[in-house]
């Protein structure tokens, strides 16, 4: 039951990821805000990205903010691998 639930998790935070990515590369894209891909992706991300963006300062046009994201998300990752390997 342990394996499934952390297989399940692992694949909703990499997905999760892929977003993150995909976050990034709207702008480069030159895809609109109101384009209905970008607001999903938006509003999806945005709950996340808010707080950790007010705490970083500001670099420039340069947001840092899904990176930071992603590292914590790798974080609560090998967490958990690490928890269900200790309890095993």
């Amino acid at each position: 039951m342990g394996l499934l639930l952390y297989r399940v998790l692992n694949t909703i935070l990499m997905l999760y990821i892929i977003v993150l990515f995909v976050r990034t590369l709207l702008p480069l894209l030159g895809v609109s805000y109101a384009h209905p891909v970008a607001l999903f992706v938006y509003r999806i991300t945005e709950p996340l990205l808010a707080p950790i963006r007010r705490r970083l300062p500001v670099t420039g046009p340069i947001d840092f903010s899904p990176m930071v994201l992603i590292l914590i998300i790798w974080l609560i990752q090998y967490v958990i691998q690490v928890l269900l390997i200790w309890v095993r």
